[in-house]
């Protein structure tokens, strides 16, 4: 059901040589590039009419406008499952507390005398949030990318979704209850590539948004790479993963079910157990056998996402070694079931989250930790984190000098200038004094 690769006896590789022995999914984002191109060039062109045909031609319906109307997300949450929407409520309460944390306040730092540069934080000013719906429907991630929006001060906002041929063209009803909980009134019954090429260009009914954020297949992966430059975006969001590093004091049963959880959400989801304990890993891959079969989506889902290329249970000669194929990997999600776990999971430098010890699963940061679910996939770890309230902000300098703290550097700035060889930036400066420098 899950192959092994075993790293144990021979001293490991550094860099690129390590991470080419370890499992992942294939995902072409470039290859696709090329067959989201036309699509997002119809809907520069032709705008709704684009969406409206690309609805029929990929989801099976034909829409009569793009916009849901304000009724419709009205009667999703009227019509809502009262204990689900009791846990989005929840889950929502936990995300703010989180995020209101992360917001930035100004920061004025006086470098000499007279002169302070002003660090402030000023907001994405309109942002395009996308919420899949294919295999699953994903309310979850409609809280994940408009809290933290919301809570960095993003005072236009629009969520795409794609339309459903079972729910008369609208997006799924609990999508559009969270958007209600949320208080997003502007929602499209848009998915794939054109969603992202609607926020990136606009259209007839959508304005064009600055950003845009939220998971999605390889088609909308594509199309934001398509668009980076135009707009700016969270992620090129791969197939999710999990890592679970473990040693032997781990439980199989949760291992297990950790791996299986992750599995389901896609047949090239990744699903990777790193431990030095060949006990546990014989315990999770017979664990794994009748849990599989007790669960749902396993033939279109999760035996090929744990058959796949994507997922192993990886042998290691001991914690060190483990830290570093982690490390090496770059986990979207990373479980630490260790022996004194929050230390072990202090020494890790690469992940998306981690989660630490046997009571904080994946489950948990996906709905109701307070953390955020949109995570960087495909190794990117390495060198960018996940979604927050910082992904919505934007830094700005203010450089406030007298005349007596510019003269008193004046003659470095000309210096300088003339060491780069663009002598009318120093002009900028003499001129301010009769085009003699002050010297000290």
């Amino acid at each position: 059901m899950i192959s092994r690769i075993d790293l144990r006896g021979d001293a490991l590789p550094e860099g690129p040589a390590l991470r080419a022995l370890l499992p992942r999914a294939d995902f072409d984002v470039a290859a696709a590039l090329e067959k989201v191109r036309p699509i997002c060039e119809d809907v520069h062109h032709r705008g709704d009419a684009a969406l409206i045909e690309y609805a029929e031609k990929f989801d099976g319906v034909r829409l009569k406008q793009v916009r849901v109307p304000a009724a419709a997300i009205a009667d999703a949450l009227e019509g809502l499952d009262p204990l689900v929407r009791e846990a989005l409520e929840e889950s929502i309460r936990r995300a703010r507390i989180v995020h209101r944390e992360q917001r930035r306040a100004p920061h004025t730092t006086q470098v000499v005398p007279g002169g302070s540069v002003t660090e402030k934080w000023v907001p994405v000013e309109r942002v395009g949030l996308y919420a899949p719906g294919g295999r699953s429907v994903y309310p979850s991630s409609v809280i994940m990318n408009a809290i933290p929006a919301q809570e960095a001060g993003v005072e236009s906002m629009a969520l795409a979704s794609p339309p459903q041929s079972d729910f008369d063209g609208l997006p799924h009803p609990t999508i559009l209850a969270a958007c209600a909980l949320l208080g997003i009134d502007e929602v499209y019954a848009v998915g794939g590539a054109q969603a992202v090429a609607m926020f990136a260009y606009g259209t007839e009914t959508c304005a064009p948004a600055n950003m845009v954020t939220g998971p999605g297949n390889i088609w909308v992966a594509a199309a934001k790479r398509y668009f980076t430059g135009r707009i700016g975006i969270d992620t090129e969001a791969g197939p999710t993963e999990i890592a679970v590093l473990a040693d032997d004091t781990a439980d199989a049963v949760h291992v297990a079910s950790d791996l299986i959880s992750q599995a389901e959400h896609d047949p090239l989801a990744a699903a990777v157990l790193v431990t030095d304990s060949v006990a546990l890993a014989d315990a999770v891959a017979k664990e794994l056998e009748p849990q599989v079969a007790a669960t749902k989506h396993v033939e279109d889902r999760i035996a090929p996402a744990l058959a796949g290329r994507q997922s192993a249970i990886v042998l290691v000669d001991g914690l060190k070694e483990g830290l570093r194929v982690v490390d090496a990997y770059g986990a979207e999600h990373l479980e630490i079931q260790t022996a004194d776990a929050a230390a072990v999971a202090d020494r890790v430098k690469n992940a998306g989250a981690i989660f630490v010890g046997p009571w904080a699963p994946v489950s948990l940061g996906d709905y109701c930790a307070g953390s955020n679910h949109v995570l960087p996939t495909g190794g990117c770890a390495c060198h960018s984190s996940g979604l927050s309230v910082q992904s919505f902000l934007r830094g700005i300098h203010i450089v406030d000098y007298t005349r007596d703290a510019l003269a008193d550097v004046a003659q470095h700035v000309v210096t300088l200038a003339e060491a780069e060889d663009l002598p009318a930036h120093g002009a900028a400066v003499k001129a301010r004094f009769g085009w003699k420098v002050p010297t000290k």
